[in-house]
């Protein structure tokens, strides 16, 4: 009888143990989210916040073991926020971080995030120095060889010969102006460069001089949502005579031309899809159909980049768990073994954390939609040129 009983106890353990080990091996993990949800760029924050929920949903459902649960604290937009967002998240035990925009946010932020072990993927920091720093934790999906290509290759492919830059003086947008004027200026361009301070908010001086000395044949705009808003109103007041207007990040997305649609007509900047959105491949496809599920619309590029960045992280943490090295620095290095296609092409990331293969698309504000003019092999519509706003 003791014999029997110590054989069922045994058993017992035996089969508790195996139990404990299932339930061990299939987690939830926290993921901390620090992004803009108010402040000067609550409009990019909002976007990419979306394509975050969508990937967690998404991984959430085909992972087929873990699961991920994030924490979203609004930096505000400001540099201290996003440090004390970081270290709230961090005193929450989240395991890596998805988010933050704007290199002068995120590079005190991914600051923080190392100095506490944490990895931390983005693609809204695009200043090359954010990578010069050789942090281990750190990795983005774009960056300023991308837009800069995207650019230069547009306005080779309309045939113009000369430009005037209006960026502003912030790191990110200056480092973009500098390197686009150089390319240009290697290829014979003519370019006009106009710094702008980022508190500015009259653009007439600016553009009035364009218009008076530089007589150019399109303008190029480095800046933010603010900044293009801003910029395009002086244009329009003062009619400059440019065949186009021409900017990069968060100017052609559905939200700016439903909230500027006086604005925005035949306006040119970076996206990687068009609007309505169209897909060809599974994953694709899943993206949208999930995207219009949780919000009731079309997919914009910022979601996209969103989504992109924290898939890529959700599946590292993944990897990491299964190899029972997530608390060793296994996320970091699960990462730097990424290299698979995704939604905005190619991602392998080099030893600081950069895409190596990361190429822009350019595309147009046409009659409400946003056509993809460039590369060729990527378009779905042509460019309709010369067209401005006014």
């Amino acid at each position: 009888m003791n014999r029997l009983y110590k054989k069922t106890v045994g058993l017992t353990l035996l089969a508790g143990l195996f139990l404990g080990c299932g339930v061990a091996a299939a987690k939830e993990f926290l993921v901390g989210v620090e992004i803009p949800l108010t402040g000067s760029l609550a409009r990019v924050g909002a976007g990419m916040n979306e394509g975050i929920s969508v990937a967690v949903d998404i991984f959430n459902k085909t992972n087929g073991k873990h699961t991920i649960k994030t924490i979203v604290i609004d930096d505000e937009s400001a540099p201290a926020k996003a440090i004390a967002a970081v270290e709230k998240l961090a005193s929450q035990e989240v395991v890596a971080i998805s988010g933050g925009y704007g290199s002068n946010n995120i590079a005190p932020a991914s600051d923080a995030a190392n100095k506490l072990g944490l990895p931390y993927i983005t693609s809204g920091g695009v200043d090359d120095s954010l990578v010069a720093r050789g942090y281990k934790t750190f990795f983005r999906i774009n960056n300023t060889v991308g837009y800069q290509k995207a650019m230069v290759g547009l306005i080779d492919a309309l045939k113009v010969k000369s430009a005037s830059i209006v960026y502003s003086t912030k790191e990110a947008t200056a480092n973009l102006a500098k390197d686009v004027e150089k390319e240009l200026t290697t290829k014979g361009f003519k370019v006009g460069m106009h710094a702008f301070d980022p508190a500015i908010t009259d653009f007439k001086p600016i553009i009035n001089k364009i218009k008076l000395q530089d007589k150019p044949e399109v303008i190029l705009m480095c800046g933010y949502e603010n900044d293009y808003v801003g910029i395009l109103r002086a244009a329009k007041v003062l009619k400059p005579k440019v065949k186009a207007m021409i900017g990069v990040w968060s100017l052609a997305t559905a939200k700016m031309a439903a909230d500027f649609p006086d604005l925005m007509p035949w306006v040119y900047g970076t996206a990687l899809l068009p609007f309505p959105a169209e897909f060809k491949t599974a994953d694709g496809k899943l993206f949208a159909e999930t995207y219009q599920k949780l919000y009731n619309k079309e997919p914009d590029y910022l979601g996209q980049f969103g989504y992109v960045q924290s898939l890529l992280l959700f599946e590292a943490i993944a990897r990491a768990a299964d190899n029972d090295t997530l608390h060793k620095g296994g996320v970091a290095e699960e990462l730097r073994k990424t290299d698979r296609e995704t939604l905005v092409g190619r991602v392998q990331f080099n030893d600081k954390g950069d895409n190596i293969n990361f190429v822009h698309r350019m595309g147009q504000h046409q009659n409400g939609k946003i056509g993809i003019v460039w590369p060729s092999e990527a378009a779905n519509a042509k460019p309709n040129f010369p067209a401005v706003p006014w």
